[in-house]
């Protein structure tokens, strides 16, 4: 059960950092995505992760 409830919370943070970056994901397949548009995606999710564990903010560097 928490892995369900683990994996619906990577995908919402997916979405909203997707939203944030200015990136239009879709539910399913997104193999027309740019690898520079995922990789957006991707660094801000380790970004958004590594502040929660830390209690640091690295959005001003």
């Amino acid at each position: 059960m928490a892995n369900r409830r683990s994996k619906t919370a990577f995908e919402n943070m997916k979405y909203e950092i997707a939203s944030q970056v200015g990136v239009n994901l879709k539910q399913g397949y997104n193999g027309d995505l740019k690898a520079s548009d995922a990789g957006k995606i991707g660094g801000n999710i380790v970004k958004k992760v590594f502040e929660s564990y830390t209690g640091k903010n690295y959005n001003n560097q």
